[in-house]
């Protein structure tokens, strides 16, 4: 089976399994997606892996448990449908705070004007 023959929803499951052992060792980031004709593309994880404390250099703190991770991938999931485009970018972020799981969702569309129709005198 191919990549785009799967909906959009399976493809996002996909990713997030892919990723889970990198989620397991950070405690925040933003997991991006890309997708052009609803078929992900580049998928990643931005992170900072040291913090800056009182002057002292520090490797951030553990990770996303199983259970983080699997309500995390929900989330991604579920917010698929309020997606209305076709060609774009979602940015998950997610951070620990308190050893509870914040995370939000940002979606951004894109258009190329070199593909669309040009109409005159509209």
């Amino acid at each position: 089976m191919h990549l785009e023959q799967l909906p959009l929803q399976k493809q996002v499951e996909l990713v997030f399994r892919t990723m889970k052992e990198e989620l397991a060792y950070l405690p925040s980031g933003t997991v991006f997606i890309q997708i052009r004709n609803n078929v992900v593309g580049k998928f990643g994880i931005r992170h900072n892996p040291l913090e800056l404390e009182e002057g002292t250099i520090q490797q951030s703190g553990t990770g996303l448990t199983e259970t983080q991770i699997q309500a995390f991938r929900h989330m991604a999931v579920e917010s698929l449908k309020l997606k209305r485009w076709t060609h774009g970018e979602i940015l998950y972020d997610f951070a620990l705070r308190g050893g509870q799981l914040s995370a939000s969702v940002s979606f951004e569309s894109n258009y190329n004007l070199a593909s669309l129709p040009l109409r005159f005198g509209s």
